[in-house]
């Protein structure tokens, strides 16, 4: 029993006695990537938190792979209601508003700290957006430090050219565009499959993604560059969640809470065990080269503009809050 677990133990003792008989309610919540990453543990964990804590009144059935919904459609699917909550990494809708990715212009962070304050500086906005779209924010995790996976060595963007590369959102896909590969867009269910297969032969992730994945079986060369910290989020109906009661709302919102944290942690200490992983793996794992690195910064450079520019005034106020802390 990890101490989220019994946390949420503790929780539903001191708040089932308080609850009034309710109709249960069954939630099925989708989820996109494998069941056994750090995200699906944790929100695998929320769902029992959920379940325990409402004294079984909201039962929540985790589908993680995509198996329910694939990872594209997961938020559609939560905002019309076809389930009433789902995880999903929002960058990947940055075609609907360039606010979706704040978290992925790269180079703009690099560390947990430094993501931490710029998500703190783009929460009350991206909660307002997602308002709008009857979305509620239940809590968020990052995923580690991004880095570029490739089936050979490269010392510069000219060794990038015509490489095949996964893309998951608009800043892959510019990436790609920008460092002259190739980019295809695979969801993160599919990740093997297209590195098998050869439909892909590069991509930026972290160490978790091609962990999980065991990539080393198809690619062989991981460079730590630190682009972006890309975040999954756990959201809800908002006509679910109005419906919901004040009392178990406090038990959801708790469990969002402890959720947050667990997440968190994991991310920041999956980190190391997931590059050791790839290593063991069989794969080259270090550092970029000072040359590489110094074409990417600029090529992050123009990203960032292209950004700023697509985000208008509330971009640039996420970032001068950022830069102002």
């Amino acid at each position: 029993m990890t101490k989220f677990t019994k946390t949420c133990a503790t929780l539903a003792a001191t708040t089932m006695l308080a609850l009034p008989a309710a109709a249960q309610e069954k939630w099925d919540l989708p989820m996109a990537y494998s069941g056994s990453n750090f995200h699906s543990v944790t929100g695998a964990e929320f769902a029992e938190c959920v379940t325990t804590g409402t004294g079984g009144a909201i039962e929540i059935t985790t589908h993680p792979s995509g198996s329910l919904f694939a990872g594209a459609d997961i938020k559609r699917a939560v905002q019309t209601g076809q389930v009433p909550i789902g995880e999903r990494l929002l960058s990947g809708h940055q075609n609907e508003s360039a606010i979706f990715g704040w978290d992925s212009v790269p180079f703009l962070v690099s560390s947990f700290d430094e993501h931490d304050k710029l998500y703190g500086a783009a929460k009350p906005h991206l909660e307002e957006l997602l308002a709008e779209q009857n979305l509620t924010l239940l809590y968020s995790v990052p995923w580690p430090p991004q880095g570029l996976y490739f089936n050979k060595e490269v010392n510069g963007v000219a060794d990038m050219e015509g490489i095949k590369f996964r893309s998951y959102n608009n800043a892959t896909a510019r990436l790609a565009e920008l460092t002259g590969m190739l980019p295809v867009q695979i969801e993160a269910a599919e990740i093997s499959q297209a590195f098998a297969t050869g439909v892909a032969e590069s991509m930026v992730s972290s160490g978790a993604t091609g962990y999980d994945r065991k990539v080393w079986e198809s690619l062989s060369h991981f460079y730590a560059v630190d682009a972006w910290l890309p975040r999954n989020y756990m959201l809800i109906n908002s006509d679910v969640w109005s419906g919901v009661d004040e009392a178990n709302k406090n038990v959801i919102n708790a469990c969002a809470g402890m959720a947050e944290y667990a997440g968190t942690w994991r991310a920041k200490e999956y980190t190391g065990f997931t590059l050791a992983g790839l290593a063991e793996g069989g794969m080259s794992v270090g550092p970029a080269g000072d040359a590489l690195m110094s074409e990417l910064k600029d090529i992050g450079a123009t990203m960032t503009a292209e950004w700023l520019e697509a985000a208008g005034e509330t971009g640039k106020s996420i970032v001068d809050a950022y830069n102002a802390n």
